[in-house]
C-alpha cells in the first residue's frame, strides 16, 4: 500500500473518530442562558454584608412601598415569601459577624439558635426569572391611624401553609402597602378623588367585615393601584365622566327596558334612546343610534397616518420587553389574584372581571417601556394576540367554562375570550391619537355598526353594552394612569 494513500486513509478514520467522539462524547444540548450570583441581604448590591445593607432595611421599615421588588426580594433571606422578623434577625447577625457567614452560623449556634448554611444566602438565577415582591409581614407602625381602621386589628402572616394563610398574608401586605400609598397621596386628591376613593374604602370596609377574602384582597389592590398610579389632575371634565357613564351603561343592562326588549316585549330603540339620554346627560353629547355612520372616514389621510404609527408602535415592541410581560402574567401574584376573578358563562354581564388585571398588564408594560403610553399600548397588544396552539387544539367542550381560552394569560370568561380585553386596550390607545371625546364616538360608531350587523338580536345589544364598558374602562384608565407614578414607584 503506497504511503500516499496510507495517509488519506488515516485521515479518513481519524475524521471518523473525531465525528463519533463529537457525537457520544460531547454534551448535545447547548442552552445560552444569562445567570447572576445572588447574596441574600446585600441590599446596597456591593457583594458583602454592612452596615449600609441594614440602613436599607431600616428605610425599608419605615416606608415598605418606597424599596424596590428586587430589593424586597433580596431581603427574604429564609425565601419563605415573606418579609419578616427572622429575615431582620439573619441580616442584622451577618452584619454583626463583620459580614463572615460561618462567624454568623457558629455564633447562632452558641445561643442554639437555628441559622442557614452560609451557602444558602447565596442564589445562582438567570436573569430572566421572574422574582415576586415577598409579602409584608412585620409589625406595622402606621397601623393605629390608618385610613382602614381594621388595619390595626389584622393579625400579622407567621405561616403560608393553606389558602387561607396565603389570602390572609396578602390582604396584610396589601393594605400596609395602601395605607403607605394614601399617606403620600391623600393631601394633594382633589375632591372628586375623595369622593371616588371614600365609594371604594366603605366597600372594602364591608367586605372586611362580612369576611369576603378574596374579594376584600382584590378590592386592595385596586385601591393600591389607584394610588400609586392614578391622578385626574389636569383632566377634563369629560374624561372625568367617562366612569358615571359606563356605570349608567351597567345599569341599562339591569333596566325595565332591557328586560323588556330581552323577553321580546318591545324593539331595541327604547334601549339605545335610554343610552342617549345617559349620553347627555353624563357628557353632553347628542346621539341617534338611528341615524349614526360608519366607524371611520376613509377619506381622512390623518386616520391612515395614525393607524401606521399604532402599527408601528406594535411591530416595534422589543422581544425581551415582550419576554418580560408574558413572564409578569405567569407568575406575578398580585396579576394571578386578579385574573382568576372569572364567573360562569354570561354571568360577567357588566365586565366586572376585566378592568383590574388590564390595569396591571398596563402598568408592566408601561414599566417595561419607561412610561411611553403609545409603546406600552402597541406592546400590550401584540401580548394579547399570543397564539396558543397547544390550547386550541383543545376541544372547546373540554375547557372549563371560566376561562378565556384564546389565552390563559387574560382575564374574561369563555365566552369573552381575549375580546374585552383587546377593546380594554384598543380604545384606551385609541385616546392617545385622538381626543377622547373622538375615541368614544369611534367606539359608538363601531359598536353600532357591529349591532347592526347582527340583525338588531339581543346578544348583540348585551354585547354592544359590554364592550362599551371595556372600551370605557381603557379609555379613563389610559388617559389618567400617570407615567411618572409608575416610574417613580421602584419596580427595579
Amino acid at each position: 500500500m503506497k504511503q500516499p494513500f496510507k495517509l488519506f486513509l488515516a485521515a479518513i478514520l481519524l475524521v471518523i473518530a473525531g465525528l463519533a467522539y463529537w457525537k457520544f462524547a460531547f454534551p448535545t444540548h447547548r442552552i445560552v442562558t444569562r445567570s447572576e450570583l445572588i447574596m441574600l441581604g446585600d441590599l446596597d448590591g456591593d457583594h458583602r454584608w454592612s452596615k449600609a445593607d441594614l440602613a436599607i432595611l431600616d428605610q425599608f421599615i419605615a416606608a415598605p412601598a418606597q424599596v424596590s421588588d428586587a430589593v424586597a426580594w433580596k431581603l427574604d433571606l429564609n425565601q419563605n415569601r415573606l418579609i419578616d422578623s427572622e429575615d431582620v434577625r439573619l441580616l442584622r447577625a451577618l452584619v454583626a459577624a463583620g459580614g463572615a457567614p460561618y462567624v454568623a452560623e457558629e455564633s447562632a449556634h452558641a445561643r442554639h439558635e437555628m441559622f442557614p448554611r452560609p451557602r444558602e444566602f447565596y442564589r445562582y438565577v438567570t436573569s430572566a426569572e421572574y422574582r415576586p415582591r415577598p409579602l409584608w409581614a412585620l409589625p406595622y407602625a402606621g397601623a393605629a391611624d390608618s385610613v382602614l381602621r381594621w388595619l390595626a386589628s389584622l393579625p400579622r402572616p407567621a405561616r403560608l401553609l393553606t389558602y387561607e394563610d396565603e389570602l390572609d398574608a396578602a390582604i396584610y401586605s396589601e393594605a400596609v402597602r395602601f395605607d403607605q400609598g394614601w399617606r403620600r397621596r391623600e393631601q394633594d386628591l382633589l375632591s372628586l378623588e375623595r369622593d371616588y376613593a371614600a365609594r371604594k374604602l366603605a366597600r372594602v370596609a364591608a367586605l372586611q367585615a362580612a369576611g369576603e377574602k378574596f374579594e376584600l384582597l382584590l378590592a386592595l389592590i385596586e385601591l393600591v393601584e389607584d394610588a400609586e398610579t392614578l391622578t385626574t389632575r389636569d383632566q377634563s371634565e369629560f374624561v372625568l365622566h367617562l366612569l358615571i357613564f359606563r356605570d349608567h351603561l351597567r345599569e341599562v343592562l339591569r333596566s325595565p327596558a332591557y328586560a323588556d326588549f330581552q323577553a321580546g316585549r318591545i324593539d331595541w330603540r327604547p334601549v339605545l334612546q335610554l343610552v342617549a339620554l345617559h349620553l347627555q346627560q353624563d357628557l353632553g353629547l347628542e346621539y341617534d343610534f338611528e341615524k349614526l355612520g360608519p366607524p371611520r372616514n376613509l377619506t381622512s389621510v390623518e386616520n391612515y397616518l395614525q393607524r401606521a404609527e399604532w402599527q408601528y408602535y406594535k411591530s416595534s415592541a422589543r422581544e425581551e420587553d415582550f419576554r418580560a410581560l408574558i413572564a409578569f402574567a405567569q407568575h406575578e401574584p398580585r396579576y394571578l389574584r386578579t385574573v382568576s376573578r372569572t364567573s360562569r358563562r354570561l354571568q360577567d354581564r357588566e365586565v366586572e372581571n376585566h378592568n383590574l388585571p388590564m390595569v396591571l398588564l398596563f402598568r408592566e408594560a408601561l414599566r417595561l417601556t419607561h412610561g411611553d403610553k403609545k409603546k406600552a399600548a402597541g406592546l400590550l397588544d401584540e401580548a394579547i394576540r399570543i397564539p396558543f396552539g397547544w390550547i386550541k387544539s383543545i376541544p372547546a367542550a373540554k375547557l372549563p367554562g371560566s376561562l378565556a381560552y384564546e389565552n390563559f394569560l387574560l382575564p374574561g370568561n369563555k365566552e369573552d375570550g381575549a375580546d374585552k380585553s383587546r377593546h380594554w386596550n384598543v380604545f384606551g390607545a385609541i385616546c392617545l391619537y385622538k381626543s377622547p371625546r373622538e375615541a368614544l364616538d369611534l367606539a359608538l360608531k363601531r359598536e353600532m355598526q357591529d349591532f347592526r350587523d347582527g340583525h338588531y338580536a339581543e346578544p348583540e345589544l348585551r354585547e354592544f353594552l359590554r364592550d362599551m364598558i371595556g372600551n370605557l374602562n381603557g379609555m379613563f384608565h389610559v388617559l389618567t394612569i400617570d407615567p411618572a407614578l409608575v416610574t417613580a414607584t421602584p419596580a427595579e
